[in-house]
């Protein structure tokens, strides 16, 4: 033990930080010694490859061996059954550099950010034990579907990469705190993220994002929402598209509107599948459904004169967006826009 000065009193955390290593031998501890070791610490060193000594820490439960040149993991990683924090940040590792096992792995904090990954791993995808991801400064374009199997993961880091676009399946991480997406190519915000009801920090900044769902209004435990470094334009601006109804959508908008009854005996299934999927008009003074055909409407939400929020929410047709005549905002906008608390706001703004 004399031969590492840097190890704790207990001889359960041993410290072997910037040290210059590229190799490592432990042949001169005894099992009990080895067994000791819980916590192991080689970062910047010299690594080319991973330690195989390593790999006889049978207690391991943290590994850090990040800012070192790895490539690969090895199979022998399988070994290390405690393990349940492992840290490999500024390598040269990439989706190919792991073994097909490693989902069997029963970790809770993985962090591989700073390498040269291009795509998230299968094999992460299916560690259902997985709390914290961290995949930052990587090369990836995209979040596979997927993702919604880390039903256990609380923390997801992404930010630094080349993603475009959020799938939807991200909604289903209900155990996820934070998620961080700054510094991407991201120019929109699915929906379906409102049902994160315990997401407490949104990181957005440096994106390519002009407005934001109305539906992340809904995220009653936000406390950070990033939004910087984004074209969210500072005016007022109404964006809006609308292709006209076809004839089925306007007859499915008189049967639900005005609750005309039905049942299997009258329509074919198809039909009654479509009809079950009218969405309500959100304006308060209408009582319209629509079912494909809608208007894209851009409002801007206003806190104290000083932030403004661009929030996206889809209406049944263009008289429901038409200005006031001494407000540029609609009755739905300002109805809306009064019925949402200004702590709620402020959250969402200040963030």
């Amino acid at each position: 033990m004399a031969r590492f000065p840097s190890m704790d009193e207990k001889g359960s955390v041993l410290y072997l930080s910037r040290l210059h290593l590229d190799d490592l031998s432990l042949d001169h501890l005894t099992d009990s010694k080895r067994q000791q070791i819980q916590q192991l610490h080689l970062n910047y060193n010299r690594f080319s490859f991973f330690p195989p000594s390593v790999c006889f820490l049978s207690n391991l439960e943290y590994l850090d061996i990040s800012n070192n040149a790895l490539t690969v993991i090895p199979d022998d990683i399988m070994r290390l059954t405690n393990l349940k924090t492992f840290v490999a940040k500024n390598n040269l590792l990439n989706e190919f550099s792991f073994p097909k096992e490693f989902e069997r792995m029963q970790i809770a904090t993985l962090n591989l950010s700073g390498n040269r990954f291009e795509d998230i791993p299968m094999q992460f995808l299916k560690m259902t034990t997985l709390q914290s991801l961290s995949l930052g400064g990587n090369r990836l374009k995209n979040i596979p579907a997927e993702i919604e199997k880390l039903t256990s993961l609380e923390m997801l880091y992404l930010g630094g990469n080349l993603i475009s676009s959020i799938p939807p399946e991200v909604a289903d991480l209900t155990s996820l705190r934070y998620l961080v997406l700054c510094d991407n190519r991201i120019q929109s915000i699915p929906p379906q993220l409102n049902k994160l009801h315990s997401l407490l920090s949104l990181s957005l900044h440096n994106n390519l994002l002009t407005f934001l769902p109305r539906e992340i209004l809904s995220l009653v435990h936000l406390q950070e929402l990033s939004l910087r470094g984004n074209p969210l334009v500072v005016r007022f601006i109404k964006d809006m598209t609308y292709d006209p109804p076809s004839l089925m959508e306007l007859a499915g908008r008189i049967i639900k509107s005005q609750n005309l009854p039905f049942s299997s005996c009258d329509l074919p299934s198809n039909l009654i599948r479509y009809l079950n999927l009218a969405s309500e008009c959100p304006n308060p003074k209408c009582a319209g459904v629509y079912f494909d055909s809608c208007v894209r409407h851009i409002k801007f939400v206003d806190f104290c004169g000083k932030y403004r929020l661009p929030l996206m929410h889809y209406l049944c047709s263009p008289q429901c967006s038409s200005p006031c005549s001494s407000n540029p905002q609609s009755d739905a906008e300002s109805e809306e826009e009064n019925s949402v608390p200004a702590d709620r706001l402020q959250r969402v703004l200040l963030g």
